[in-house]
């Protein structure tokens, strides 16, 4: 079954007999934030082989090299899109001094005898593989996030601003040399990859213009400036100057020691109505779930949630982190919170951003799939390495890493320009693997599923405006499993709001199971049970349903109070790819570090109500 087909099978399954307006898009699924050997981080930990263009041919289904292990590999199921974004610092630079060294040309006699220092010391610490190790040196130290901020990355490598201009002409030729409008699109993008005091502030950038005019910028990275609104600034100069169109992307929330959703920047200046319009301008997504786990929640900000200990990743980038201590600014269930507070004082929410997933995979290869998972970095290929720590990461190992995500978009057509636009209006969605199909509506005169086409509804990313006297807010929600994977547990619709004391709030509705599913004396769905079975690596779809369907009507509206709502699907569970690891090995696989268990699930963009 070709890409896109696929997708639009899962339409076709769940939507079958619902509203009119559901064949106007189809739905895609990508990656947008790959790293392949251009990455400094990547190929210093043995990515040396696997380029953008083994990443693109990956994606579309070929098979291809894997960069340690060198067998061949294969996606189970082809992409729609991908974005290579590897990072902007050192882009292609490490790369460029192993395989054909430091062109001197145009340097003078002290910073080419630099450069020849430099590039031998790369090819022996290459030789000797300990990429490792000089990866761990680069990583920042213990000091205050607001001083380190102050202080852009500074290049020790002469020539490496000629070397990364290079390379990244050489990158958009073979994005546009794969893009393939209708059937497969690649966009050009790369990573801002701001981290200071090991807070992680990263995000992925791309645009939907081709290799023409990405040719006449070079990207913007922490050499610049470490600082989120140096970012913002530069797409709006650049995006005036060529006429590219960008979307940011924050990523990994959930390790940045609480700094990536404040109530103010990370200059210490309180959110104005104008800052506020900025950040949500250039960054209307962001990605709640990938390889280095899970932001949508935590049990500490989330007490009364059950699946809020979900794929925690309780460590910092930075040699000898301290302890984890997570934040509400780390999680995108809380800064959804807080956009409301922010709201009411300033007139504007800088947090209304919808959610996709993605894999930040470092070894070329976008590999979401529990069975078929390739890891975080090119030496997470192997079972037995995965055991290892990692250096100076306290304790963080492979095994650590979940085998996720995926963007899912509703976009009127496969090719840039509609993919961007559908991330601008928020009509995507965030999966951690499976193709979950999930469609969501919202609006005032819903009576039921098959009159919603001739209802006044918005898409997932939209807003409500003001109640009509006496009407509550209904939403239809459609699931359908991923053919290839589980059946699904359960559809729930978490509710955030502000109250008239500016206090904000969230509550988890259940909304759809099984016919006949039983309810505890909470109202939550009785637990659908686990077939996962340690000792094979097998389950059974005994359990769960294969499709769910829902009109939730809000009991607790109150007309006057600002809210969101968003859709957690999550499906029955199913074995974590380190327990195939584990088997793999002849271990037990209940004896894996953390869970040898897991439901994955999707997380759509919200709905808001304003009133």
């Amino acid at each position: 079954m070709s890409r896109c087909t696929f997708g639009i099978a899962i339409a076709i399954a769940f939507l079958a007999g619902s509203p009119a307006f559901a064949a106007e898009k189809q739905l895609l699924w990508g990656d947008t934030h790959l790293h392949t050997n251009n990455s400094f981080d990547a190929y210093l930990n043995q990515n040396l082989t696997a380029s953008p263009d083994t990443a693109y041919r990956y994606a579309k289904g070929l098979p291809v090299i894997h960069p340690f292990h060198r067998a061949k590999v294969q996606i189970d199921t082809p992409l729609d899109f991908l974005v290579v974004a590897d990072h902007a610092v050192y882009y292609g630079v490490i790369r460029t001094i192993n395989e054909t060294g430091i062109p001197t040309d145009d340097l003078g006699i002290i910073d080419s005898l630099k450069a020849l220092y430099v590039q031998y010391w790369f090819r022996d610490v290459m030789a000797e593989k300990k990429g490792a190790e000089a990866f761990a040196s680069l990583l920042p130290p213990t000091t205050s996030v607001e001083e380190a901020a102050k202080t852009p990355l500074e290049s020790a490598i002469p020539g490496s601003d000629g070397m990364s201009k290079s390379v990244w002409a050489e990158a958009i030729r073979a994005a546009d040399e794969h893009n393939d409008p209708g059937n497969f699109t690649t966009l050009i993008g790369w990573e801002w990859s701001s981290i200071p005091s090991g807070a992680n502030l990263h995000r992925v950038v791309f645009t939907s213009a081709g290799a023409d005019t990405a040719g006449k910028f070079f990207p913007f990275s922490v050499a610049d400036s470490q600082y989120p609104e140096d970012l913002w600034a530069w797409l709006d100069e650049t995006s005036k100057r060529t006429g590219a169109e960008f979307v940011a992307i924050p990523h990994n929330s959930n390790i940045s020691k609480g700094y990536m959703f404040q109530d103010q920047t990370l200059r210490g200046e309180p959110f104005t109505k104008e800052k506020a319009e900025e950040r949500l301008r250039w960054e209307p997504v962001v990605e709640v779930t990938q390889i280095k786990g899970d932001s949508e929640t935590h049990p500490s900000v989330s007490p009364d949630d059950p699946f809020a200990d979900f794929e925690t990743y309780p460590y910092y980038i930075q040699n000898d982190p301290p302890p984890y201590e997570p934040h509400p600014g780390d999680y995108v269930r809380s800064a959804l919170r807080l956009g409301l507070s922010i709201e009411e004082r300033i007139g504007f929410n800088p947090y209304r951003f919808g959610l996709i997933g993605s894999t930040d995979a470092h070894t070329g290869v976008a590999s979401a799939e529990e069975p078929n998972f390739w890891g975080k970095l090119a030496t997470d290929s192997i079972p037995e390495n995965k055991l290892g720590n990692r250096i100076g990461r306290g304790g963080v190992n492979g095994w650590s890493m979940s085998a996720s995500g995926l963007a899912a978009v509703w976009a009127e057509e496969n090719t840039r320009e509609a993919i961007l636009e559908a991330f601008r209006r928020r009509e995507v969605y965030a999966t951690t693997g499976p193709r979950i199909g999930v469609r969501v509506f919202g609006g005032w005169q819903i009576e039921d599923v098959e009159a919603a086409a001739n209802a006044e509804v918005v898409p997932m990313g939209g807003e409500l405006g003001t109640a009509p006297i006496g009407a509550r807010p209904k939403f239809i929600v459609e699931v359908a499993k991923d053919p290839k994977s589980a059946n699904l547990d359960r559809v729930q619709i978490v509710k955030g709001w502000i109250d008239a004391n500016g206090q904000t709030h969230e509550r988890i509705f259940e909304v759809a199971a099984a016919a006949g599913r039983e309810r505890n004396a909470d109202g939550s769905f009785v637990d659908v049970g686990n077939t996962v079975d340690p000792s094979t690596g097998q389950y059974t779809n005994s359990i769960g349903s294969t499709q769910l369907r829902a009109l939730f009507d809000d009991p607790e509206f109150d007309p006057s109070q600002p809210s969101f709502y968003y859709v957690r699907v999550l499906e029955i569970p199913t074995p974590r790819h380190s327990v195939f690891d584990a088997l793999a090995m002849g271990m037990d696989g209940t004896e894996v570090e953390g869970p040898w268990w897991i439901q994955e699930r999707a997380y759509t963009s919200p709905i808001w109500y304003k009133p």
